[in-house]
């Protein structure tokens, strides 16, 4: 077996069903061979999706010290990161800091990073708004492709998907989304039916949905995301047991009907509060 491609979104390129997450050893300061050794295993199981953000410690950094020893890999990877600056100067500033500092010429896809606010949505959309940042960067080829993010407000993620000129959006999928309503009820169909790729993340609850009474692996919760209609799966990794363990996953593809309703049943009693990254709900 081997990792699938897929295109993304509306466009001719592809990337593959499983992605790096920006998380786990990512989001550290000063662990540079541990880092250097979860992406080089990543590269290894030709995964192509490599995420980041600039509030995600070094993980730009760790990036960008990569590819400058290895910029042949560079060629052949989808590398993102995300902004959370709300003016276009700040996410413009930022763009350019996340170039420099990944060692890139352009990103593959930037994200407006954890959309949560109704004031957020107004300040970003609004004149001199981070949104103009977005598409200028996108028009000048410095990012190929913009997204959106959010994890807080399903209602306030749709209207985003829904009314800007998008690309993609980043939005949580595990067995809870599944048992309530919001994200992959409501945003994620208005993101297909739009063309834009939907990256699915929180997929493993930050791993709040790994301990042991939860009677649920790491490798089904993926392919539990995996059967969604979703584009790519992200997961951040602590070391490369896990990169091949998110691997495998990506291999062994969707998880069944009757497992995905069984881990539905397991985590519908505690749906709410294993939510723990929304807002009111």
């Amino acid at each position: 077996m081997k990792l699938h491609n897929i295109p993304f979104g509306n466009s001719g390129d592809l990337i593959t069903q499983v992605g790096l997450g920006g998380e786990g050893v990512l989001r550290t300061t000063d662990r540079w061979p541990e880092a250097r050794a979860v992406i080089s295993e990543a590269l290894t199981q030709s995964i192509t999706y490599y995420d980041s953000a600039v509030a995600y410690a070094g993980s730009q950094g760790y990036y960008g010290r990569l590819w400058r020893e290895r910029p042949q890999e560079r060629a052949r990877v989808f590398q993102t990161s995300k902004s959370a600056q709300r003016t276009r100067e700040g996410a413009w500033a930022e763009l350019q800091a996340s170039l420099a500092t990944l060692g890139v010429g352009h990103l593959d896809l930037w994200q407006i990073h954890d959309l949560r606010e109704p004031r957020e949505f107004e300040a970003i959309a609004g004149p001199g708004g981070a949104l103009e940042a977005f598409v200028q960067a996108r028009e000048q080829g410095l990012a190929r492709h913009i997204g959106v993010t959010g994890h807080h407000d399903p209602q306030l993620l749709t209207q985003a998907v829904l009314s800007w000129p998008l690309d993609a959006v980043l939005l949580p999928v595990n067995p809870v989304e599944a048992c309530l309503d919001g994200f992959l009820n409501q945003t994620l169909p208005a993101a297909r039916e739009k063309g834009l790729a939907v990256i699915a993340m929180k997929v493993l609850g930050a791993g709040h949905y790994l301990a042991p009474e939860a009677e649920a692996d790491a490798i089904s919760l993926i392919r539990f995301a995996l059967a969604q209609p979703v584009t790519t799966v992200i997961v951040g990794c602590a070391n490369p047991s896990q990169v091949k363990a998110l691997a495998q996953a990506g291999e062994l593809g969707p998880l069944p009907p009757e497992e995905q309703k069984r881990l539905k049943e397991l985590y519908r009693p505690q749906a709410r509060r294993l939510a723990f990254y929304r807002g009111r709900i």
